[in-house]
């Protein structure tokens, strides 16, 4: 059985699990968990295997990340079984969401996907950003200089100054090992051929002027995705929830209280 990994706590109410991106850790997600907390919900945001004191796994791929994430979900649990949750994930986040959602429906009642993709291809936009990535780290680069350089290209010139603040903060607690299979194991992922089979209320949030999981990509998923629905949020990046967040925590509340309908 895989290992449970840690994870931040905070509030009581119907669990909404929350999933980090690669570069990111539990406080990827802090504006959603104080939010979600004051408003009647308990917000969980783990440290994926390898991040923060999570016990990493091995061989490092989807199969363990969705088999960890899954164990997290049933350790939640009160007596008597695993109840169904609302999952959040960002980019690598929410390609474990999918896996999640597609192994085990029964544990996922809502899902919300952040600036991701079903798949990454050789050349496409994530696996040029997997590949700068892991070119830095063969340079020796630190993860503060990676920080330095990378967030730039990430975010939108109008994206919320403390929101950046923090994804910096995150991404250079990071282990540069880690990161290392993350970005690598980017390159295995393909879910495109399964999407169809995604039968929970499903939201899909795209920054606008994200070049790492374009609008576009978001929009080709939901529309394989059984009513699922896309929205974009203006002056956002690939990091919708740091650089716009209030704007991100109205569309994830409205969607986490009224998915069935607000998605018809």
């Amino acid at each position: 059985m895989a290992r449970v990994p840690t994870y931040s706590s905070l509030g009581a109410g119907p669990l909404v699990v929350l999933l980090h991106g690669a570069g990111g850790g539990f406080r990827s997600f802090a504006p959603q968990v104080e939010t979600l907390a004051s408003l009647g919900f308990r917000a969980v945001a783990w440290n994926m295997p390898g991040y923060g004191l999570s016990p990493p796994i091995e061989p490092y791929g989807f199969k363990g990340l969705a088999e960890s994430c899954i164990a997290l979900i049933e350790a939640l649990a009160p007596e008597g079984g695993a109840e169904p949750v609302a999952l959040v994930g960002h980019g690598l986040g929410g390609m474990v969401a999918q896996e999640v959602a597609l192994r085990r429906p029964d544990l996922v009642r809502q899902l919300v996907l952040v600036a991701t993709a079903a798949a990454v291809a050789p050349g496409d936009a994530y696996s040029r950003h997997a590949a700068q990535g892991l070119g830095w780290l063969d340079e020796g680069r630190d993860m503060t200089a990676i920080a330095e350089a990378l967030l730039p290209q990430l975010v939108s010139p109008r994206a919320l100054p403390a929101g950046v603040q923090l994804a910096r903060h995150v991404l250079t607690q990071v282990h540069a090992a880690t990161w290392r299979r993350a970005l690598q194991a980017l390159s295995g992922f393909d879910r495109r051929a399964a999407l169809g089979h995604i039968h929970v209320p499903t939201l899909l949030v795209a920054g606008a002027q994200d070049t790492v999981a374009p609008p576009a990509v978001l929009q080709g998923m939901a529309a394989a995705v059984s009513g699922a629905r896309c929205v974009s949020l203006a002056d956002a990046g690939h990091l919708p929830h740091l650089e716009r967040p209030d704007e991100f925590d109205e569309l994830l509340l409205e969607f986490l209280r009224h998915a069935r309908a607000w998605l018809h």
